[in-house]
């Protein structure tokens, strides 16, 4: 073996060489890359009655971009969210709405409930023999883990029956907060020489409730910081079914795998910075401006500044404004305007006025300095990884966590699309790939150059 890995330098080249296609050939054989066509519509690769994403409308014959919106069952998710905001906390309630279709009356909210308080209890010893032998910073990979461990503790793991998996589902769905706290406080214990706090999950709190007491030493955190994290769970919870991660939960499940395995493989997806890792990307983000532009109420030092990220001179040098722009949405992202009101209430609570207006000033000029850059065909607008991020910070929840907490409540919407795509269920997802080589004669050993 060469010293010092330097093979791994000479392979990569040899990979580059043998793997690098010409990009004209996808164009030459109508290759739709990322399943997108080039106005970046998604290829339909199958049919739900979970969720729906309006971005266009048809106008006199042409495609118009719009509001967008959000359905959840048929329910305008705004409507979905004003409707329990003042009341009660919402992630149950719309968890039972994607699950079984329609929305619980009071008694069977309540049951439900109940059902998932009974289930957030995790296996004797899992957590000291699981979670704790290999903690890491990256939480996700934990519970990635976890997830696949629990496979080893249920004895019908493989049992793809609408009502096994149902049963799986719902104690994923419990138990993905006190994995993903709990895996936190591992890592922030033996790797951060931090105090270890292993809170119990109370069957009397909702599931952002219990996420703040378990994460938080003290355990104590106020209504409004309990209302505006169910809020952002609630707005996380499903988005369509074209997503990756759900289209990966979808393809995982057509092949007859276990839940384990297919929730394994939607957080694999998810934990991709492309997919879930978008809000932390908009923290470091805001950070930076806020380093480098001394006056945040002056709009042309900071117009100034967002150039220089977009022309790769400042930031990351990647050239993004981070939390601006969806590959569905065009004239704005109905997560970001629901939740843009209840974030000026918690910045308001928390003291962080000042931050908050950057945010907004940024919001409303991001847009223009993008399309002053690059021509947009369909509109670019803030999304909701915009003011999430901002949110968990003022909820002082570590970055390690912002990825996990989009997959607590993404596990909802991969539920039930695992069970719509069982129910429904004809052939393995298998797409096509031309195959674009050419063919060639076998060279003996000796004659090879």
């Amino acid at each position: 073996m060469k010293k010092n890995e330097a093979y791994l330098s000479e392979y990569a080249q040899l990979c580059r060489k043998a793997d690098e296609l010409d990009p004209a050939l996808f164009d030459k054989y109508e290759v739709q890359r990322g399943l997108r066509d080039k106005n970046g519509n998604g290829v339909v690769t199958g049919l739900t009655n979970i969720s729906r994403i309006e971005s266009f409308q048809m106008i006199d014959g042409v495609k118009t971009p719009c509001e967008g919106r959000l359905w959840y069952r048929g329910y305008d998710c705004i409507e979905l969210v004003d409707g329990f905001r003042r009341k009660r906390f919402g992630f149950e309630e719309i968890a039972y709405l994607l699950l079984f279709g329609d929305l619980p009356n009071e008694h069977q909210l309540k049951d439900f409930q109940d059902v998932l308080a009974a289930h957030r209890t995790l296996p004797t010893n899992f957590t000291r023999d699981v979670i704790m032998k290999a903690p890491s910073s990256d939480i996700m990979n934990s519970l990635t883990r976890s997830v696949l461990t629990l496979a080893s503790y249920d004895k019908n793991c493989n049992d793809t029956s609408i009502e096994n998996v149902l049963r799986q589902c719902l104690g994923l769905i419990s138990l993905f907060p006190v994995l993903t706290v709990y895996g936190y406080h591992a890592y922030n214990h033996y790797q951060n020489d931090e105090s270890m706090y292993i809170h119990r999950p109370s069957k009397k709190l909702s599931t952002a409730e219990n996420l703040l007491m378990m994460l938080r030493p003290d355990k104590k955190y106020t209504e409004l910081e309990a209302r505006v994290l169910d809020i952002a769970l609630v707005l996380h919870m499903e988005h369509g079914g074209g997503n990756n991660s759900t289209f990966t939960t979808r393809v995982v499940t057509s092949s007859g795998s276990d839940t384990y395995s297919v929730i394994a493989a939607a957080l694999s997806s998810l934990k991709g910075p492309k997919h879930g890792g978008a809000n932390i990307k908009v923290v470091e983000m805001m950070r930076d401006i806020e380093a480098n532009v001394s006056d945040w109420s002056d709009e042309e030092a900071v117009r100034a500044y967002l150039k220089k990220i977009l022309n790769r001179e400042a930031f990351d040098r990647k050239g993004l404004i981070y939390g601006m722009g969806h590959a569905v949405y065009s004239l704005s992202d109905p997560r970001a305007q629901v939740f843009k009101g209840f974030v000026k209430q918690l910045a308001t609570a928390k003291g962080r006025e000042k931050d908050f207006e950057l945010y907004s000033m940024i919001e409303r000029i991001a847009p223009q300095v993008i399309s002053e850059k690059a021509r947009i065909y369909k509109g670019v607008s803030a999304n909701v990884d915009f003011y999430s991020g901002f949110v968990y910070s003022m909820l002082e929840i570590p970055l390690e966590m912002y990825t996990p907490i989009f997959a607590i409540a993404r596990i909802a919407g991969w539920s039930a699309h695992r069970i719509e795509e069982l129910i429904n269920m004809d052939k393995i997802i298998r797409p096509a790939y031309k195959s674009v080589m050419q063919e060639r004669k076998y060279i003996e050993l000796e004659d090879r150059v």
